[in-house]
């Protein structure tokens, strides 16, 4: 029954995280009346279900490895319910949420792992995951575009040169919100991406997937987009500084990919 609870769990701290980011990063406080009902729901039939593992495992101290990972995603979601609790906040969401969720979805799937009912479905989402990173890869480069564009604009202004040609380019604010725009929309579709390339993996190789260290670095990758896109909106960094940090993050993004084309497990064959 516990895995039944664990999947329940599994889900809560989706919506939890989905939730959480239109909450923080696109300042809409309505999403917060989602995120910290379903993380605390999440808690509760993620603690009901790590009780009854234990219970069924005969021990009162997590020993497997799914245990551990079990508490640790609980201890990490009660954190953050307690900074939510406390300060009023629910920013860190943004990173504890999907590192909760990343640490239950393999015990979710069971201890024969989860597989898709039919080959259509199992091709859908290797769509879905192509298209997703395809889309987030499109917004990055039109993103560093509008970075670079807007470091000749400065340039150009700064030493007050007229050149012609150069004469097309938009203000530096209207630049910056291109920018900055582009990569709030990369970040939903490389999140989706990279769940549904998780969801694929385990039904094709199990969790032998995430010792790839391509695979973690693609994880590591996101995780640095999520800081930077944070750090913009928190520390209101703007101008050259936002611009380095976003083209930094979109180099690192490329680099992941390009890694992980010379992965050995990262390959899945549609049937």
């Amino acid at each position: 029954m516990f895995l039944l609870w664990l999947r329940v769990a599994a889900v809560l701290y989706a919506i939890a995280s989905i939730s959480a980011l239109p909450a923080v990063l696109y300042n809409k406080p309505g999403w917060k009346r989602i995120c910290v009902p379903a993380a605390v729901s999440a808690f509760f039939f993620h603690f009901v279900s790590l009780i009854e593992m234990l219970s069924a495992s005969h021990h009162s101290l997590p020993a497997g490895m799914h245990e551990v990972q079990s508490l640790l995603g609980l201890l990490i979601c009660g954190a953050f319910l307690l900074v939510a609790v406390l300060y009023r906040t629910v920013s860190f969401g943004i990173f504890a949420l999907p590192l909760s969720l990343l640490l239950v979805l393999g015990s979710a799937m069971g201890p024969d792992h989860w597989t898709f009912h039919s080959p259509e479905i199992r091709s859908g989402w290797i769509s879905l995951h192509i298209f997703a990173l395809l889309a987030a890869y499109a917004a990055l480069i039109f993103s560093l575009f509008a970075n670079l564009l807007y470091l000749v604009q400065e340039r150009r202004l700064k030493n007050k040169t007229q050149v012609r040609f150069l004469a097309w380019l938009p203000p530096l604010e209207t630049m910056e919100r291109i920018a900055s725009g582009m990569l709030l929309i990369g970040f939903p579709f490389m999140t989706l991406g990279l769940l549904a390339g998780s969801l694929i993996a385990q039904e094709s190789v199990g969790p032998v997937y995430f010792r790839d260290p391509k695979v973690l670095l693609s994880f590591a990758m996101w995780a640095l987009y999520l800081v930077m896109l944070f750090v913009r909106r928190q520390a209101g960094l703007r101008g050259r500084r936002a611009v380095y940090l976003s083209s930094l993050v979109f180099l690192v993004v490329i680099s992941v990919w390009a890694a992980n084309q010379l992965s050995s497990v990262h390959r899945f064959t549609a049937p």
